[in-house]
This record gives C-alpha cells, sequence and structure tokens, in this order.
C-alpha cells in the first residue's frame, strides 16, 4: 500500500471540514458567536480560516492593536476541538491606511491613484505597505504562534492584481535588466526592430505598449515575481515565530498569475472552487472541477484543500443558482477523491450586510440548523468522518496533461495563429482531460517543465510554447517507453513568444514526431472540414470525424498517417500520425476535432499505452471513480454524474464506508448520487 501522507494540521488527523470564519463582523452580538459554535458541533466543522479581512478589528488606528475579540474566539474554537487558519490581512486594509499612507493605494493602469475602494487595492512593491503588513503578521504570529487552535497560516486572500505607480514599473525595469542582462539581449528577444520598437534605456520600457507581445508576457511574468516576492515577505515576518504550515488560496485557472510559481511557497495548496451549477451539462461541469482538483494535487504531489466553497450559491456569478440535493454531497466528495484532505465553505455564517450578504452559506440569515443547505452540510460532515481512514491517501495516475500558464499567455497574447475567441486554451485542455476523467484514469495535471517521469501518457494540448528543456524531456520520455500525444497549435514559439524557425514543431521535436507543420488553418461552420481513419491503422480506429476551429498542413515526413483529411485542398494529407522512437511513441493530432474523436482517440491510445481504469469494475456509463491508496487500503470514490439512477454490478467484495456495511454484487446509486468503497481485502 502507499504510504499515508502527514496531516494538513500537524498532529490533526481529520479530514478536515469547515471554512471562513468571520467573528470579527458580529462581536456586538456575542449571543450569536456562542450560537456558531453550537451550530460548528452539530456541522461537524472542524477547521476554519479567520481573520481574513479583519485588519481594522486588529488595527483600528495606527499602531493600535485589538486582539481581545480574537484571543476570546481562538479559545473558544479550540475548546470544541477546532483547528483555525490564521489569515494575514493584506488583502484588505484599512480606510484610515489608505487615507494616512496614499502612496499604498494603487496606480490604475491609466495611471491615475485608486480611492480606497473593494479589496486588493494595494501596491505591492511600496515599502510603505510591506512595512505595515510584516509588523501585524509578526505581532499575531508572536501572540498566536502556540495557541492550541491554531493549525496554520493562511497567507493574505486570493493575491491579484498590478500597480502601475511609478515604483512598480522601476521593480519591473529592474526585474527585465536582471532577466535579460543587457538592453541588446531583450531587443532581441522581443524583436523590437518591428515598428521601430527599439529601446534605448530600461527607463522607456512601458508595460502598457501592447504592441509587443513579449513585453506583455514579461509583465504577467512579473506580476507573479512581484505577487511572490510580496508573499515571502509576508511568509518571513509569520516565520520570526512560527513554523506552522503556510498556504494561500488559489482560483483555479484564474488568468491573473502562473500558480505554479506561488505553490513553490506553499506548505500546502488551497483552492477556491465556485462552479456554475446552472448549466445543461451536469457532467461536464463535474469534470472540469475534477480537473481543476488533479492541478492542485499535482502542484505538490500531496493532498491539498478545497478552502473555499459554496454550500448553496453565489452572488456574484451570472445565476445565482442553489445546488440541487445530491449536487453539495457529490462535490465535496469528489474533491476528497480526487486528492484533498479538507472540504471547506466560504462562508460559515450570511454576513447581515456588505457585498456578499446574499452570498451563500452554511448558517442563513434566519440563523438555524433548519436549513436544507445546514443540513446537507452537516450529512457531508458526518460522512467525511466515516471515511476519515482515506486521509493522506496518494493518488498513483499513469497519466498526465500539460497545462501551462506561459503557454497559455503566450498563446493568447499572440495575434494568430487563429483569432482570440477560438484559442480556448483552458476548453481544449479540459476537452482532452475528459476522456481520462470518463474512463475513471487518475490524471496530474502538471507544466510543462514538470518532471516526467513515472507517467506512461502525457498529453500535451496547444503547447503554444516550449521552454528550454521541455523538447529534449519529451525526447527522453518517448525513448525511454513513455507515450506522448501532441496537438495542433504546439511547439510554435520560445520563451519569448519568439517563433522557431527551421519549422513547426520546434526546438528538435519534428523530429520525433515526424510531421513539418508547413501552416495552420483556421475556419468555420460555412467551411466544413472532417477526417477519416485509414483502414487498417494500429490504434483499430474507423469512421470519419468532423474537426472544428482549426487544422494543420501536415506534412508525414517519418510518421506514420494514421488518419487524413476528407475535404478541400486538404484532402489526402494527415490529419493524424503517430512516429515511434525507442521503447515509446509519440503522435500528433493536426486540429481541434469534437468530444467523439477524442473519446475514440484517448481510449485507443490508453489501451496501447497500458492505461486502464483504476476501478476493476466495469461501470455504467456516466458513472466515474478515482482511487486513493494510503497505509490502511484502496479508497474508490464514485459519483454518478447523470440524472438517472444507476446500477453497479461489483466482481469484488468492498465495503460502503458511508453506510458503514459490505456491499452486495449489485449497488443502486441515486441520480448525481456518491459512494466511497473500500477494499475489502485490505
Amino acid at each position: 500500500m502507499m504510504k499515508t501522507h502527514a496531516p494538513i494540521i500537524p498532529h490533526f488527523d481529520a479530514l478536515l471540514h469547515g471554512g471562513d470564519y468571520n467573528p470579527d463582523q458580529w462581536q456586538h452580538r456575542p449571543d450569536i458567536i456562542q450560537e456558531d459554535y453550537r451550530l460548528q458541533k452539530l456541522a461537524g466543522c472542524n477547521a476554519f480560516s479567520v481573520g481574513i479581512f479583519a485588519w481594522t478589528s486588529y488595527e483600528p488606528a495606527d499602531g493600535q492593536y485589538e486582539f481581545d475579540w480574537l484571543d476570546r474566539t481562538l479559545d473558544g474554537l479550540a475548546a470544541q476541538g477546532s483547528r483555525v487558519f490564521l489569515a494575514t490581512p493584506s488583502g484588505g486594509k484599512p480606510a484610515w491606511m489608505s487615507r494616512k499612507y496614499p502612496e499604498i493605494r494603487r496606480v490604475a493602469e491609466n495611471g491615475l491613484r485608486d480611492t480606497h475602494k473593494r479589496r486588493h487595492n494595494h501596491c505591492q512593491s511600496s515599502p510603505v505597505y510591506r512595512e505595515k503588513i510584516a509588523a501585524i503578521n509578526e505581532r499575531l504570529a508572536e501572540r498566536y504562534a502556540h495557541h492550541r487552535a491554531l493549525g496554520g497560516w493562511h497567507i493574505s486572500n486570493e493575491y491579484s492584481g498590478s500597480c502601475y505607480c511609478d515604483g512598480c514599473l522601476g521593480a519591473f525595469r529592474r526585474w527585465l535588466e536582471e532577466r535579460y542582462g543587457s538592453l541588446d539581449q531583450l531587443n532581441r528577444a522581443w524583436w523590437t526592430e518591428f515598428w521601430s520598437h527599439r529601446f534605448t534605456d530600461f527607463a522607456e520600457i512601458d508595460p502598457r505598449d501592447e504592441s509587443i507581445d513579449c513585453l506583455a508576457l514579461d509583465w504577467k511574468r512579473f506580476t507573479t515575481w512581484i505577487t511572490c516576492d510580496f508573499m515571502q515577505h509576508e511568509i518571513a515576518a509569520v516565520r520570526q515565530h512560527s513554523d506552522l504550515p503556510v498556504t494561500t488560496n488559489l482560483m483555479g485557472y484564474f488568468d491573473g498569475l502562473d500558480y505554479y510559481r506561488l505553490a513553490e511557497l506553499c506548505d500546502f495548496i488551497s483552492d477556491d472552487n465556485y462552479p456554475e451549477w446552472n448549466g445543461p451539462d451536469k457532467a461536464h461541469i463535474i469534470q472540469s472541477v475534477a480537473m481543476t482538483h488533479d492541478q492542485h494535487r499535482s502542484m505538490k504531489q500531496k493532498p491539498f484543500v478545497l478552502i473555499e466553497s459554496t454550500p448553496s450559491n453565489t452572488n456574484w456569478q451570472s445565476c445565482m443558482h442553489h445546488k440541487r440535493p445530491g449536487i453539495h454531497r457529490l462535490q465535496m466528495l469528489q474533491a476528497i477523491g480526487h486528492g484533498a484532505d479538507g472540504a471547506m465553505y466560504f462562508q460559515w455564517r450570511k454576513g447581515q450586510g456588505g457585498f456578499e450578504k446574499f452570498h451563500g452559506a452554511v448558517v442563513d440569515h434566519e440563523g438555524s440548523e433548519n436549513s436544507r443547505v445546514f443540513r446537507e452540510v452537516a450529512e457531508v460532515g458526518a460522512s467525511l468522518k466515516q471515511i476519515a481512514a482515506a486521509r493522506g491517501g496518494h493518488v498513483d495516475a499513469p497519466a498526465a496533461i500539460i497545462y501551462d500558464w506561459d503557454a497559455r499567455w503566450g498563446f493568447e497574447l499572440s495575434a494568430g495563429p487563429i483569432s482570440g475567441p477560438k484559442k480556448q486554451y483552458v476548453a481544449t485542455c479540459q476537452a482532452f482531460h475528459r476522456p481520462l476523467w470518463a474512463g475513471s484514469v487518475p490524471v496530474d495535471v502538471i507544466e510543462s517543465t514538470a518532471c516526467f517521469d513515472g507517467y506512461r501518457l502525457i498529453i500535451a494540448p496547444q503547447l503554444f510554447m516550449l521552454k528550454p528543456g521541455v523538447a529534449d524531456a519529451m525526447k527522453r520520455f518517448v525513448k525511454a517507453g513513455g507515450t506522448l500525444l501532441m496537438t495542433t497549435l504546439s511547439g510554435i514559439v520560445n520563451e519569448n513568444n519568439s517563433c522557431f524557425l527551421g519549422g513547426w514543431p520546434g526546438d528538435g521535436l519534428r523530429e520525433l514526431f515526424g510531421v513539418w507543420v508547413e501552416e495552420t488553418d483556421e475556419f468555420n461552420d460555412h467551411h466544413p472540414v472532417s477526417m477519416t481513419f485509414a483502414a487498417g491503422n494500429r490504434l483499430g480506429l474507423t469512421g470519419d470525424f468532423a474537426m472544428n476551429a482549426n487544422i494543420d498542413c501536415v506534412h508525414a515526413e517519418s510518421a506514420e498517417v494514421l488518419a487524413t483529411f476528407k475535404d478541400g485542398f486538404y484532402a489526402g494529407q494527415p490529419s493524424f500520425t503517430v512516429k515511434e522512437s525507442g521503447k515509446g511513441r509519440a503522435y500528433y493530432l493536426a486540429g481541434r476535432c469534437g468530444e467523439d474523436a477524442l473519446t475514440a482517440i484517448v481510449e485507443s491510445i490508453c489501451r496501447e499505452a497500458g492505461v486502464a481504469s483504476c476501478i476493476p469494475e466495469k461501470l455504467p456509463p456516466g458513472v466515474v471513480a478515482q482511487l486513493r491508496e494510503n497505509e490502511s487500503g484502496r479508497f474508490y470514490f464514485l459519483q454518478n454524474t447523470t440524472e438517472q439512477a444507476q446500477e453497479l454490478q461489483l466482481a469484488h467484495a468492498y465495503v460502503d464506508l458511508i453506510a458503514g456495511d459490505a456491499t452486495g454484487s449489485v449497488v443502486q446509486m441515486p441520480p448525481m448520487g456518491s459512494l466511497v468503497l473500500k477494499a475489502k481485502s485490505d
């Protein structure tokens, strides 16, 4: 059996359940705070993020600190056995600070300094703001480092945004000088001779010039760098007194930061997850969430925490749609199945006022345990206790999908090779994840520079940018026996977003795949294109499949052609190829196609590569499984993603951990139902 990972909170051997708790907003109602403690036990909650936006309550005036209310809160939570992720409050600075030190407010892209508004409106390069956040963080750490309720540190909240003040622009230019070494190197990398944009002084560089795509790309990279630098500054203040684990909450595929870099600073990964459940296809929503979880588990190859989700609805999405019965339980158990050791909420109790007073919460404005939402949360709390043996379980993934923020940014910032609305980088990665998920194949989601060792199959959808070393890693992976599937719009530019010369895919991948992509064509519904599989191809695929968005004009130089295009002047040209290299093989898919084609292609490649479902039983369509293993055994998390009841035929002996008894050979799953089974032989 796999080794059990250490608990998220040291010496707290439980699956975490709880959420954002804001007692600072209820100090005028001590009766409500006492009621919270009673309700938290009823809901089976044991972990809370406290103080995320409490700076004004900590420091109502410059240098005047008030912690009595937090003392009482932590004492109360400790008394019932709960643990706290104590937050550093940088995400929401006090109004007095904005007024007294206006230089800490961000400067917008138009050059005007922001007023005090919303949140995350601080300048991360400001010496004053850094001094203020270090002071409050150090005081919190010094006071609470050894409090029995403290389980870890929640560093800030949902870092985001950029500042265009002179301090940040100066820091950007220094960052560029260190990155490139000289203006000559920068001008060459950015191809600044185009439109006569050659720079003669670093002071001339302004990130608001949108005509140089690598300038825009480097501004995104710098924004990540300065955010990480600020986060390190926050952590350093805490570390003067506490060595408990630190984290910050990520936001899935948020475009503004390269989360792989923030992950390096975290002791464990935390994610905020808010799918829009009002869509017609619940299975696709569930799968997109699964891929997000797979990425956050993969970032550190150990359990993460779903630290924010809503138990009911949000107040900011396009539709304030409440979860239907069963959905909440499915979503929380799905997170645990994909590697989470905690399922938590924003928020514990609805605020009486403010921007998020109508955002979902465990406790409604009515204030009791009598709501449907509270009952469903309490059901999850009870379930997490019953499946606690799965805590620390590992997910052993034979397959990986490459998702890379730099590649996404480079692609989206380029004017071509297809139009912006059809670039769809995230959606394309999700499309390749879908057949693996539907087949109950555990999947890691990794960046392009991650270690490829241990995988049998790696899929690189639209890997537009090849960073240094990635092509060589792909060659080693294939020659050692791995199967690599790469798609159209891959291997086109280097890390500076400059096109490879000598044919695509570049950087030596033309030889690995045995193809030359001469050109990429975008089309619409008025010019349909389809592909057909060659008779007797090695994967046994048959039939015709429609393509969408774009296709490549491909020359099969040393590759075997498995399928060709049927239409127009592309007719007869390769659309799907393979080339063997060493002990492995490299597949190239020369166009974007629909779910039916992707399912057929991915399933057949999995069979060839020996990549199989994690559960020995054949599951009915729409039922998916995920396996976690630890020293206690194998735990299968199953979800029925359909609106119909499903019947499972079990050939092996299992224990239903939530029901608390052995299963029979036939198990019924209700619509959107969930099961957690433990192999009885373990």
